[in-house]
């Protein structure tokens, strides 16, 4: 072979080589900044990244934004902050399922409204949540077998939100002013009663009674008043009596003008 094809081939091997060391120390970079457990994978056409049964105490962040399947199931996440989310823009199914999660901040979801069609906050630990947490979602939300509170909150959330089928058997009242509704499903619950009617009920009757406290101590205020100050005329007069005609006279009109 001619020195020149010689390294001519030379030179393109080194730089296969190079090429080959560059996309290597990239993945294991990728690999490297992601968390112990969590890793990429293609399923049914699909980009997909598993953190499940990780240990996982918030949502981990470097997730590849290409991203259409994200599971961080089976995990010890407490809380979902805002904008947890927004720089997945073609995530098309969250599971959440099986966390420690009791708060939703408002905009947690930002940025997936478009693409999002299946959110599941299955057991975990939510109690009561805005219907704000879900603004503009459109996805199949599941809320099964959390310990919610069964009240106007939750009635208004379950009327926002679309629920994934055969979840909303699981969404049972754990707590409830009313303690028969303990234990049964919340949607048997408000299919009977009104939780919001309700509600501007009591918040009515409350106002009236404050209204009536106010009242009651307006009129007995002014009728201490009156009364203070015809005791304290009877007195002035009586005083006047027992005064010289002349100055008596004269006190009086100026008592009775008074008066008047």
């Amino acid at each position: 072979m001619p020195a020149a094809g010689r390294v001519l081939l030379r030179s393109v091997t080194m730089w296969l080589l190079l090429q080959s060391l560059l996309l290597l120390a990239s993945c294991l970079r990728s690999a490297a900044a992601f968390p112990k457990g969590c890793y990429p994978s293609e399923e049914e056409g699909l980009k997909t990244f598993r953190c499940s049964n990780t240990q996982l105490t918030e949502v981990p962040r470097d997730i590849p934004n290409d991203t259409n399947k994200l599971y961080l199931d089976s995990n010890r996440i407490p809380i979902l902050p805002r904008d947890a989310f927004r720089d997945l823009p073609l995530l098309l199914e969250l599971d959440l399922s099986h966390n420690a999660i009791t708060s939703v901040e408002s905009g947690a979801f930002r940025g997936l409204a478009e693409h999002l069609h299946s959110l599941d906050l299955s057991s975990n630990r939510l109690v009561s949540l805005s219907k704000d947490a879900f603004s503009n979602l459109k996805a199949k939300v599941n809320l099964s077998n959390n310990p919610w509170l069964c009240d106007c909150q939750l009635q208004e959330l379950i009327r926002t939100v679309d629920l994934a089928a055969g979840s909303s058997a699981g969404i049972v009242c754990d707590s409830s002013a009313q303690e028969e509704h303990v234990g049964k499903a919340f949607l048997q619950v408000i299919a009977d009663m009104d939780f919001c009617n309700v509600y501007k009920k009591t918040t009515d009757i409350a106002m009236l009674v404050t209204m009536f406290g106010w009242f009651a101590m307006v009129i007995s205020y002014l009728v201490y008043y009156v009364r203070q100050n015809q005791e304290d005329a009877r007195r002035h007069l009586e005083y006047l009596k027992s005064l010289p005609s002349k100055q008596r006279r004269s006190e009086e009109s100026s008592t009775i003008s008074t008066v008047v």
